[in-house]
């Protein structure tokens, strides 16, 4: 990864993970070998060398355009994106750690199809060595023993939405522009209610009277007694969110927020007391829930301008608050990126794994985002690689952002070692000033990879 370096060699022996970049290159990221080792409280934080604060200067006078707005997240990854899928066979035998689920995407089925094809519930169990089919007729006797009956789907009478893997009942509120609550009236659900993919939710009335909510989506009696719809104070809870609170009290979470003090980035616990916007004042003021940021301000030694370090809280807020693939699927979106844009997988696979271990939740201090660590300005630059405009918050993209500079600096360097050096370093610092030290491992540690994953 790079980021702005002072262009100068200071006497210590090694720097941190900073670059000089120009135009033609701009900064790329923070390591992963900085994720695992923040600033400690008690080093006071140096100031940053003169090019180094100017750089940031800059970078924070554009805070507001480094943050990636959460309607730019893509809702489905384009076709031309998707790793290739295999051919579904006609019978497939369960192995150790499957999910009917797991399997259906494998081939690019529906979990419903594959469900309805073998007779199964949702929640039926299923057992190594079970044979299941992928194609075919229905009419096949059940694969095994059938568990109860999942939630029957809801009644018609307005819109609906079919339940995909890794989603959430709050996600789904928030991408059809409902409030979570009603997604629990409409469908006579809870805070508790477990939902499964091919599963029809309403995600609007349809003009007739929202189902009134089961006695189960009712809030318990100790909520009850701590918070009203007109407003007042609420307890923190145990599993507790700031969109959940603002749901359950019908707020809007921006007013929940602003009436607390806090931030997107912002971290409640149990026991905090909460003030709800809407009730008059209480008797005594209420203590603002204590927030940590959720990306640090400084690494090793080196603090970081505010506007920079908040866009970088916000883009991890975003990120811890979406559904993103694991870091087994994100390898496997890598190596498949890495193919089709003409880089070999090992290498590409090696700079994943040092930036960011194939953490997609990643984001640095220096507002580097994602499994491969990228800051917004050279998000820009590969878009302009590519030709189109990169998302580094989708991790598709992402992956594309991350290979695409690779590429560039394998097409432009004199040699491969001077190539990986530019990721970390910046390609004008690296041939300007030499490698410095602290490059010199980071090339070594991505050859060291690179041999791993071959």
């Amino acid at each position: 990864m790079t980021m702005s370096r002072s262009p100068k060699q200071p006497p210590r022996p090694s720097l941190p993970m900073i670059a000089a970049t120009t135009a033609a290159l701009p900064a790329v990221v923070l390591s992963s070998l900085a994720l695992a080792q923040p600033a400690t409280a008690q080093q006071p934080a140096k100031q940053l060398p003169a090019t180094l604060r100017a750089a940031m200067k800059a970078q924070a006078a554009q805070a507001s355009a480094s943050v990636i707005p959460a309607s730019a997240v893509s809702a489905a990854i384009p076709a031309a994106f998707k790793p290739a899928q295999p051919a579904a066979p006609a019978e497939y035998t369960i192995a150790r750690g499957d999910t009917i689920s797991a399997i259906a995407g494998r081939f690019g089925l529906s979990t419903g199809e594959v469900l309805r094809l073998n007779n199964l519930q949702a929640n039926t169990i299923i057992y190594p060595g079970q044979k299941i089919k992928l194609k075919g007729g229905s009419s096949a006797a059940p694969a095994a023993p059938a568990a109860p009956a999942a939630p029957a789907p809801p009644s018609s009478g307005g819109a609906t939405y079919t339940v995909k893997a890794g989603d959430t009942l709050g996600a789904i509120a928030a991408r059809h522009n409902v409030s979570l609550g009603d997604v629990f009236a409409w469908n006579n659900l809870s805070m508790r209610s477990i939902i499964y993919p091919g599963q029809k939710i309403k995600v609007s009335s349809g003009g007739a009277a929202a189902a009134a909510p089961s006695p189960a989506a009712a809030p318990p009696a100790a909520l009850a007694s701590t918070s009203s719809p007109a407003g007042g104070t609420y307890t923190v809870k145990a599993g507790d969110t700031m969109s959940a609170i603002a749901s359950r009290h019908g707020v809007k979470l921006s007013e929940l927020l602003s009436a607390n003090k806090l931030n997107a980035g912002s971290i409640i616990y149990p026991g905090n007391k909460l003030t709800i916007p809407g009730a008059s004042a209480p008797a005594a003021p209420q203590p603002a829930a204590s927030s940590t940021p959720l990306v640090p301000s400084s690494f090793l030694g080196f603090s970081y301008p505010a506007a920079v370090v908040n866009s970088a809280n916000e883009n991890k807020a975003r990120l811890n608050a979406s559904p993103v693939p694991s870091r087994a699927e994100m390898q496997n979106i890598v190596a498949d990126t890495a193919r089709r844009m003409g880089v070999e997988p090992s290498l590409a696979l090696a700079f994943a794994y040092q930036e960011s271990g194939f953490n997609q939740r990643a984001v640095s201090p220096a507002n580097a985002i994602g499994t491969m660590q990228v800051i917004p300005s050279s998000g820009e630059w590969a878009s302009d690689l590519v030709g189109r405009k990169l998302n580094l918050l989708d991790p598709y993209d992402n992956a594309t952002a991350g290979v695409a500079i690779i590429r560039q600096l394998l097409a432009t360097s004199k040699d491969r070692d001077t190539a990986i050096a530019g990721y970390y370093q910046g390609q004008y610092s690296v041939s300007k000033y030499g490698m410095y030290d602290d490059t010199k491992a980071y090339v070594a540690a991505i050859k060291a990879h690179q041999k791993n994953f071959r």
